[in-house]
């Protein structure tokens, strides 16, 4: 979604590389290409205005630090200001001291509530939460019938008396509801009501009759993201109409400018809570406005692959995999551990979402977007084709071992042999990083490995750059080829190439979130 806005910021910020100070002119000239930017995203204007505003007087002022250079400090400076418009601070649920807590819904037809009401559901199941799904909307054809398959896929019990289709009270129902939940003891009520206009006077009014019935502990008012600075006023006329207490955005993943998510919070007042980023159930999270900024700005979100990774990853058999990895030169870590490791990163998500995540992906966004993911499952079909003895021990597999695979797997022999030279390559290079040597070509990191540290002095003088130093003059000055950390990426086909040109570039420019900077202690 935010693509372009992500594109012209970091073409405004490589005009600032190379730069000792920042002139008044130069500042000018980048906020100019910021407001542009949002404009072009479709912001709201008053938003706008008050950014480059922001942005430029921090610019002058007397807090730049001598530790970055100026490029650096307009990007902080930027982040800092897209945290403070996106709402500041996370902003959690509020929950009844009492049970049961409700959470009444509502928004513009169209918008995804149904489907909305279903994930939110299931992520309270998640966090240990019992909820409880109304269909309060009776008026949209199969809303009822909607929220009944939703509320089955997420495991969630769907309170719905009335059949629909215009027939029923929806008040009725949402006050019902309370004593159902009471009875059945469900601590979370979510109540799905029918979509609306603004200009709409009779559903206005059933939305504040619906609220007066239940007491809501949270309105959440549901938007679209992709119908940009129409979402604003749209949510203006609602606020005046019947009130909320928070946004969820729906519909992240789309192609529109995201207009909406820069605009909503700062001028209605009332931060953005979730946002849902896909079709899936699961594709829905508690929305955080520094990691949102981290992303724009093509920092990427290392704090939520961590969470995903966390939630996701066997902690045990990921131990086991980092041993067989750092022992024996990597030799233990087999096919059978690498199908059982990519298994696991594909329960994240997509991939080009994954990568998406990691710092300096936006040079290579383009090749991102365009992984596909049937390479992975030829990957997979190709290792499941192997006997157990030929996952556990690769160099085994000889000409006609492959053949017989390649036919299993349905695929070329060809690309059995791409698949084991490359997982090679691969082991070998994180053999390399595990043990503290760097990846080869490339000297050890400083402080890492023992056996680095315990290599003499003389040894380490015949080296250069990790290599040893041929007598022949011809051969000791001929250029060596050097491992990329891109490689790791598309070792196995599945990951984008990054020359060595974007990602110097791309490392640059990297910076750890603050969270994740608070965490190691940097």
């Amino acid at each position: 979604m935010f693509d372009t806005l992500q594109d012209r910021l970091a073409a405004t910020f490589k005009n600032l590389r190379g730069k000792t100070r920042l002139s008044d002119a130069d500042i000018d000239a980048t906020a100019r290409e910021i407001r542009i930017a949002l404009l072009e995203a479709d912001v709201n204007l008053a938003v706008v205005k008050e950014f480059v505003t922001a942005v430029k007087d921090r610019a002058r002022g007397a807090e730049l630090s001598g530790a970055l250079n100026p490029g650096q400090q307009i990007i902080k400076i930027v982040n800092d200001e897209l945290t403070t418009i996106l709402g500041g601070e996370t902003r959690s649920l509020r929950f009844a001291k009492r049970p049961p807590t409700v959470l009444m819904l509502a928004g513009l037809q169209g918008a995804g509530k149904t489907t909305l009401a279903g994930k939110l559901a299931l992520w309270l199941k998640n966090q240990g939460h019992s909820p409880l799904l109304v269909a309060a909307d009776l008026q949209r054809p199969n809303a009822v019938n909607q929220l009944q398959v939703v509320g089955q896929r997420a495991g969630v019990h769907v309170y719905a008396p009335e059949p629909g289709n215009g027939v029923g009270d929806p008040v009725a129902v949402a006050r019902a509801s309370m004593a159902e939940a009471e009875r059945l003891l469900y601590d979370v009520v979510i109540v799905d009501t029918a979509g609306r206009l603004g200009v709409d006077a009779d559903l206005m009014q059933q939305a504040a009759d619906i609220r007066d019935a239940v007491n809501p502990d949270e309105v959440l008012f549901v938007v679209d993201a992709m119908i940009g600075q129409d979402a604003v006023n749209t949510a203006n006329a609602f606020a005046e109409g019947v009130g909320f207490d928070g946004v969820v955005l729906t519909k992240l993943d789309g192609d529109a400018r995201g207009g909406a998510a820069l605009s909503i919070a700062r001028v209605t007042g009332s931060p953005i809570m979730f946002a849902s980023n896909g079709e899936k159930l699961t594709d829905f999270d508690v929305f955080h406005p520094d990691r949102m900024a981290s992303r724009i700005l093509g920092m990427g979100d290392m704090m939520t692959l961590i969470e995903q990774a966390e939630k996701t990853f066997d902690a045990e058999q990921s131990a086991k995999a980092a041993a067989k990895i750092a022992s024996k030169g990597g030799g233990e870590f087999g096919l059978a551990d690498f199908l059982q490791q990519m298994q696991m990163v594909r329960k994240m998500g997509p991939l080009s979402k994954i990568f998406g995540m990691l710092p300096g992906m936006g040079e290579i966004k383009d090749q991102i977007n365009n992984i596909d993911e049937r390479d992975v499952d030829r990957i997979e079909a190709i290792i499941h084709s192997m006997t157990p003895k030929e996952r556990d021990n690769p160099k085994i597999i000889d000409g006609s071992r492959r053949a017989r695979i390649a036919k299993g797997a349905g695929v070329e022999v060809s690309e059995v042999n791409g698949l084991v030279t490359r997982f090679f390559e691969a082991r070998k290079m994180m053999s390399s990083l595990a043990s503290g040597k760097g990846m080869p070509g490339m000297p050890g990191m400083p402080g890492m490995g023992a056996a680095a540290r315990k290599q003499p002095a003389k040894q380490l003088a015949k080296k250069k750059g990790g290599r040893k130093v041929s007598g022949n003059p011809a051969k000791r000055n001929a250029p060596q080829p050097v491992a990329s950390a891109a490689d790791a990426a598309s070792a196995f086909g599945a990951g984008p190439a990054m020359d060595a040109k974007a990602m110097e570039a791309a490392l640059a420019d990297f910076q750890l979130p603050p969270e994740l900077r608070n965490r190691l202690g940097k």
